[in-house]
């Protein structure tokens, strides 16, 4: 399968799509809705596999030139896996398993070096771990043999450790600090800046331990692959997750409505982009080291219209479509389904405005700088547009008739001068 450019892919799909024109059962829209789980999660698995490649082309030859390759692939990677998290929030094997694969903000610390500046982990005794320069440390009064980095000692012992979530030692953006270092430039431009050396062997090698380095990286992007594979075997036929959102159709349909609200409010509009500019802080940029965060945020967007319509991209240029909850919602209120089209249109445009600022020279970094107008009005944009379709979406469950269906609030949007407390 040869993947397209995520510029291509994303000027396909940011395009209108039309309303269903033939109304459908229930179970015919869940049956679509668990398709596009399937091919969007085979999908992350494959270009995880094609980053994998990448990965292990620079370990056998450290250069410059592969270190941008392995970038390339790790942002590629995103494009897939973020049109997925609209299948959180109403699944729990997804909720359960979501942490392993993208889990932040990060101490990046506990990984590997970091600026003498850092600041972070006030509450986080293993915020400054650095277990690539530590083959032995201290966990909960045990001594901890960290002389090989493997998969058992990411996910078993480092991720999550002390319960606190802080520490992420997995997942996509373990694998972006390890690619990009930290991002050391505030709300000015600029990304991390990790040199290729850090990866070198003999002499060549800059800032120690380039060899447990590689060996980091290696394990951790093995490990995402693998949990990619398992969450598609998931969706496919005869998978947990399918079966389980099959098993009850009213509790199916309100799974596809709790993720697409959750997503679009609590966790999109609130967490990921109005926190960060409530804060003025570029530590919560969601994508904070490779300065990818505003493709993040678009595909996001573009996940959850995929699954109100019924109709996802995949990686090949093939589309994957059938009955979408647009059908029902059109068959039960005609106008509130023209409504919530033309909402889910407005975010993704919104969205990918912000895409065209950071790629027009604006930053999302210094979008979040006090005292800019501009970026704010740009993600203030974004927004309102995600509040309002989220919205439209709670009249959908009305519409339908699932009562009981809560989504996902967020304190930045529901409280803002709490997130000063």
């Amino acid at each position: 399968m040869r993947p397209i450019s995520p510029l291509l892919l994303a000027a396909a799909i940011a395009l209108p799509l039309p309303a269903p024109a033939l109304a459908a059962t229930p179970g015919e829209v869940l049956t679509t809705y668990a398709d596009i789980a399937e091919a969007g999660y085979a999908d992350a698995q494959t270009s995880a596999e094609t980053l994998q490649a990448a990965i292990e082309a620079f370990l056998a030859d450290p250069s410059a030139e592969g270190l941008e390759a392995a970038r390339a692939a790790w942002r590629a990677a995103r494009v897939p896996y973020m049109q997925t998290e609209v299948f959180r929030f109403g699944n729990a094997i997804v909720d359960d398993w979501e942490g392993r694969v993208n889990a932040w903000p990060l101490d990046e610390g506990l990984i590997d070096y970091v600026a003498r500046g850092y600041v972070g982990g006030d509450d986080n005794g293993l915020a400054e771990l650095n277990v690539i320069a530590n083959p032995s440390f201290t966990l909960g009064g045990q001594t901890v043999d960290a002389s090989t980095i493997d998969a058992a000692l990411l996910q078993d012992v480092l991720h999550e450790a002390d319960d606190v979530d802080a520490n992420v030692a997995t997942g996509y953006h373990a694998i972006e600090f390890l690619l990009w270092g930290q991002d050391l430039n505030g709300t000015g431009p600029g990304a991390g800046e990790r040199p290729w050396t850090d990866y070198a062997q003999g002499e060549a090698c800059t800032n120690g331990h380039c060899d447990r380095r590689a060996e980091y990286l290696r394990a951790a992007t093995d490990l995402l692959v693998a949990d990619l594979a398992e969450m598609a075997g998931h969706w496919s036929d005869g998978g947990e997750a399918r079966a389980t959102l099959m098993a009850d159709e009213r509790a199916g349909l309100a799974s596809i409505l709790t993720g697409m609200g959750s997503l679009s409010y609590g966790e999109l509009a609130g967490e990921r982009i109005r926190l960060g500019l409530l804060l003025n802080d570029p530590e919560e940029e969601h994508d904070c080291f490779s300065d990818n965060t505003p493709w993040s945020h678009f595909y996001d967007g573009v996940g959850i219209r995929n699954v109100y319509v019924g109709e996802y991209t995949r990686l090949d240029g093939s589309v994957v479509s059938g009955p979408g909850l647009a059908a029902l919602v059109e068959a039960a209120d005609p106008a509130l389904d023209s409504a919530l089209q033309g909402g889910l249109d407005a975010s993704v445009a919104a969205l990918r405005a912000m895409v065209d600022t950071a790629e027009g020279g604006m930053a999302y970094d210094m979008m979040l700088a006090p005292g800019n107008a501009e970026g704010e009005a740009v993600i203030m944009a974004a927004v309102d547009a995600l509040v309002a379709q989220t919205r439209d979406i709670e009249r959908a469950i009305t519409a339908l008739g699932l009562e009981g269906v809560s989504l996902e609030g967020s304190d930045s949007l529901d409280n803002p001068s709490s997130v000063f407390e």
